[in-house]
């Protein structure tokens, strides 16, 4: 179901810098398959879920400098909507984007059909969430990639595709909650698309940011908003992240979709995870790394 993955020639020794370590995942044996989404909470419980309407749990087990050394105990099953009916593929079950909320309870957000779903239980009944208003004119494969809970209670919402200005370098994106959004903007690097968020106890967040061409191949960043600016956010604003980590060559890398913040004996540690698309050309992958 995973399995370490070694350093690549030319890359620095997991550890030395901000990576820690790679697992490649079998997320077919795991329970899903295009795993989006990811949440990692500080008691190592890992909660992935993927395009094909599917969740998954699992136990993430890492050595005491926070090696990822293997997945264990996986638990799995379908998305429902709010009569409890598995969600039909692909065009209801295209899960992209997963928060929590302080209660415990999820929030899934949805390509194809943009929407945003509440969940007491993975495993349970749907809630309908009134959306961001303007969420429906996202293009069809575009919408809700990123989704988080900020400490302020304030959710972030960021479209990967939905341009915002004619030349296509600004995300349209939403801060507040439903029945109170604010509409803003994201600036992405050129070639980029946001791919998640999370955030941080401070009151920031983490942008993951991804370029994917069958022609100049598959790459990622890791972006910060510091407190500060997600505090000064409203209406109109344009947010923008400090890049943190190049994922690219050297480090083994691919579709990178899902990112999550946790703790581990006092290091405050981020994971990353990619979507293999079901496609065998490309993998899973599960990066570690300090902050």
């Amino acid at each position: 179901m995973s399995r370490p993955l070694p350093p690549p020639e030319g890359a620095p020794p997991f550890g030395a810098e901000r990576v820690l370590g790679m697992l490649e995942l079998d997320a077919r044996r795991l329970g899903g398959e295009g795993l989006s989404g990811l949440h990692i909470s500080d008691d190592l419980h890992l909660t992935a879920i993927g395009d094909r309407g599917a969740w998954c749990h699992a136990r993430l087990v890492l050595d005491e400098r926070g090696v990822p050394l293997r997945l264990e105990a996986p638990r799995a099953g379908r998305l429902h909507d709010a009569r409890w009916r598995a969600l039909p593929v692909p065009f209801s079950a295209d899960a992209e984007s997963l928060a929590r909320l302080p209660d415990g309870s999820w929030l899934v957000g949805f390509e194809r059909w943009h929407r945003i779903w509440r969940y007491r239980d993975l495993n349970g009944p749907a809630e309908p969430v009134r959306a961001p208003p303007g969420l429906e004119e996202a293009p069809l494969n575009g919408g809700l990639e990123s989704l988080a809970v900020l400490a302020d209670g304030r959710w972030l919402a960021i479209a990967e595709k939905y341009h915002a200005d004619e030349a296509g370098a600004l995300r349209h994106a939403w801060i507040g909650s439903p029945g109170g959004w604010q509409a803003l903007a994201y600036r992405p690097a050129p070639g980029f698309d946001p791919s998640d968020a999370c955030p941080l106890p401070d009151g920031g967040a983490l942008v993951l940011e991804r370029h994917f061409s069958w022609l100049d191949g598959l790459r990622g960043r890791l972006c910060h908003i510091p407190a500060g600016r997600l505090a000064r956010a409203g209406a109109g604003s344009v947010l923008e992240g400090d890049a943190l980590l190049d994922l690219a060559d050297p480090l083994p890398t691919d579709n990178w979709e899902g990112v999550s913040v946790f703790h581990h004996r006092g290091q405050r540690l981020a994971a990353l995870i990619s979507d293999d698309n079901g496609l065998a050309i490309q993998r899973t992958l599960l990066m570690v790394i300090r902050l």
